[in-house]
């Protein structure tokens, strides 16, 4: 640690909350006890701002005491990688799995969903549909069958008790269910883990207000717990923002036809990660349901759903492959010249992250599409280039072009991803402090950051990365290692959150 001592008035403009794991200024790993660890979720720049001087005094006075730990066990060193060739055969896409279980939960008939994810956010959900005794039997990990409640989800409690449901940090069950739950009767408080207090709520109990819900979440923060008080709707119209999140709306959208009248929601401003939301329409539409939409979607569009339109089993649902997990894949082959396929989704995906493929593509990449696979590769001969991407659309995905961007030729300009500040942590300051440590310039701004690639694209070796228990920071950083050099996943656990088998996976096609 006293080797540090100069790093930490440069820490200090770096600071995301406290990263008790490694230097911020040069990546060196040094190991802090649990039991003084802060809690991991980055901040705001707000709050950076305001907290930095008790913070850096919490850190100063803990380093030292820190000199006699060994390093942290609860790491993961991905050996350097030469190159990436094989196939991948994805698990389900956690946006779809939710939405599935759900929207079986309230259709009227049987539904089998087969090709579920197995991760910590299925399994919130799956527990949650247990605990309003919504029948779900269990086939296997990855196929269940939902017997409807043919229309809203209602109490299994009585009139004066409350249902508690813990959502852990899962946005796709938190915002679907607190939407859906406002729908029918009963009393119900929606909570989860410390990071899912900080996650912004209030467009979308706005949204449940202006159609009559009692809902509320925490007035001051905007975010989580939401307690619902609820006598069912009698539909209505609502307007709403949709530059937080697309879940706000897709939430709105799937539990309206269980409200008893016509529903009409509108966009006030503007539409981020439109896909999304044409995602939830076309599952919608297989469930027996069809949106109106008026409007273009890049715009302010609004969305009709008559009273008329009631969900109804399809039987049986296959999960498509997760996009946003194939681009470790994609930019690993794109990285090291290796040919890797990924199966479950391609061509006729309904994911709006299979365009990841494409920005491969315009950095230098060979994509080959099939109907339900991408092929990448690339001729060694061509370096990757730098691009400049409006990453609106593909917000996850784009977390993977910032490790791809170190080892391109010239800058990389990752744009419209404001939404990163709003996910399982503030992943624009964890992005920006962890490409830093590898070596890279990173310029930060609101909604958008310009990475600049280490010198002859020479990444720092034996850098541990902080990954803030978020399981896409874990996956997009072990490509570091694609540049020939040990990389140190902190916590490399977390990606039990959707991609638990991830690290098997990408060892199983890696050639080191």
């Amino acid at each position: 640690v006293e080797d540090h001592t100069n790093c930490i008035s440069t820490m200090k403009i770096h600071l995301i909350s406290v990263i008790a794991t490694s230097c911020l200024t040069c990546g060196t790993a040094f190991h802090v006890p649990k039991s003084m660890q802060q809690p991991r979720s980055a901040q705001t720049s707000s709050e950076v701002a305001q907290r930095t001087t008790p913070a850096m005094s919490w850190l100063e006075s803990r380093l030292q005491s820190a000199t006699d730990e060994a390093a942290s066990d609860n790491t993961l060193t991905v050996k350097p990688i030469k190159s990436l060739d094989g196939t991948v055969t994805l698990p389900g896409s956690k946006s779809l799995s939710n939405r599935c279980l759900l929207l079986a939960a309230l259709s009227d008939g049987s539904t089998q969903v087969d090709n579920l994810l197995e991760s910590d956010d299925i399994r919130y959900m799956l527990e949650a549909l247990d605990q309003l005794e919504v029948p779900v039997e269990r086939h296997s990990a990855e196929s269940v069958t939902v017997t409807g409640q043919n229309g809203p989800i209602n109490s299994p409690l009585n009139e004066d008790e409350t249902s508690e449901l813990f959502l852990g940090n899962a946005g796709t069950a938190m915002r679907p269910l607190a939407a859906a739950l406002c729908m029918g009767q009963g009393n119900f408080v929606l909570d989860g883990v410390p990071r899912m207090r900080e996650r912004p709520i209030a467009d979308l109990i706005d949204g449940l207000q202006q159609l009559g819900a009692d809902v509320t979440c925490v007035e001051e923060t905007g975010c989580p717990p939401v307690t619902i008080h609820a006598k069912g709707l009698k539909g209505g119209k609502a307007s709403i923002s949709g530059k937080m999140s697309s879940q706000f709306l897709s939430s709105l959208l799937m539990a309206a036809p269980v409200v008893d009248g016509d529903v009409t929601i509108e966009i006030k401003d503007e539409l981020i990660s439109a896909p999304y939301v044409a995602l939830t329409i076309g599952l919608m539409k297989k469930f027996g349901v069809t949106v109106q939409i008026e409007g273009d979607m890049d715009g302010k569009p609004s969305f009709h759903i008559p009273s008329s339109e009631k969900y109804i089993s399809p039987e049986s649902i296959l999960v498509e492959g997760d996009a946003s997990s194939a681009s470790y894949f994609i930019a690993g082959a794109a990285i090291t010249g290796g040919t890797v396929t990924v199966r479950g989704c391609g061509s006729e995906s309904v994911q709006g992250d299979v365009a990841f493929a494409n920005v491969m593509e315009q950095m230098g990449a060979k994509v080959e599409w099939a109907p339900e696979s991408i092929t990448v590769t690339r001729d060694p001969s061509v370096q990757l280039k730098g691009v400049d991407v409006d990453c609106g659309k593909i917000p996850d995905a784009a977390m993977t072009l910032a490790v791809a961007a170190l080892f391109a030729e010239g800058p990389t300009t990752i744009r419209n991803v404001y939404s990163w500040r709003l996910k399982e942590t503030e992943r624009m300051k964890a992005i920006v402090a962890e490409c830093t440590k590898l070596g890279a310039k990173v310029e930060e701004f609101e909604d958008y950051c310009i990475i600049h690639p280490p010198a002859d694209n020479k990444v720092n070796d034996n850098v541990l990365i902080e990954t803030y228990d978020d399981h896409r920071m874990a996956m997009t950083f072990s490509l570091a290692a694609c540049g020939g050099v040990n990389v140190i996943i902190n916590d490399p656990g977390c990606t039990a959150k959707t991609f638990p088998t991830y690290f098997d996976m990408l060892e199983g096609i890696a050639t080191h």
